[in-house]
């Protein structure tokens, strides 16, 4: 099986800075694109950020410029720092991976963390 635990939410106050992170483990083969989603209160769950196998970033418009994500391939772990945080941001943060998996063959999944919460109040 594959796992992916976040860390690193909390409270932050407005402007504020704060970086949340995801590992994968279990019987991984590959993983190939990583990716960071939010949902708040209410709301549809709406990507933030993802990063290719190959580095490709891609970012939601209302995060550019504010928001780095970052992988260490070594550790099936990526990140997310966050600056200058908006009461917006507020939200439960999940991580996403698509992952090919060893279970004799090789199986392809789209997998989930069971999420982070990120509070931006002052």
């Amino acid at each position: 099986q594959v796992q992916l635990v976040e860390s690193g939410g909390g409270l932050v106050q407005p402007g504020g800075s704060l970086t949340i992170s995801c590992a994968a483990s279990g019987s991984i083969f590959r993983i190939n694109a990583m990716g960071w989603y939010r949902q708040a209160p209410g709301k549809q769950r709406e990507l933030v950020a993802t990063i290719g196998s190959d580095g490709e970033r891609n970012y939601a418009d209302s995060v550019k410029g504010r928001f780095t994500i970052s992988r260490d391939y070594a550790k099936n772990t990526v990140y997310l720092q966050m600056n200058s945080l908006k009461p917006e941001d507020t939200a439960v943060y999940y991580c996403n991976a698509d992952i090919i998996r060893r279970s004799g063959l090789l199986l392809s999944g789209d997998y989930w963390g069971q999420g982070t919460q990120v509070t931006v109040s002052s």
